[in-house]
């Protein structure tokens, strides 16, 4: 994802910072193309701190955009073997 300067650099300031788990979500945008999604690139995020140690949690804008809603809702077994065979045999 993609942040504004100033909140990468707090981010980086407070990475070893026990505080940074009070921090707000930070806003971004989704900085790369999913395949077998409609387009990914710049789908809007906000960044969730959490403990220092912990990453931080990625949350997609609740849209009905189908990776945020699978996000959101989860994904079936059937949804994940059909990203798996998509990799294994190419997103054609």
């Amino acid at each position: 994802m993609s942040l504004s300067r100033t909140e990468f650099e707090r981010i980086v300031r407070l990475w070893d910072d026990p505080s940074r788990a009070n921090e707000p979500p930070y806003f971004g945008k989704l900085a790369t193309r999913l395949p077998g999604y409609p387009e990914t690139l710049n789908l809007h995020v906000n960044l969730h701190t959490a403990e220092a140690g912990t990453r931080p949690y990625v949350e997609l804008e609740p849209t009905d955009h189908p990776l945020a809603v699978e996000q959101r809702s989860g994904v079936t077994m059937a949804r994940v073997q059909q990203i798996a065979e998509s990799y294994l045999h190419g997103w054609g």
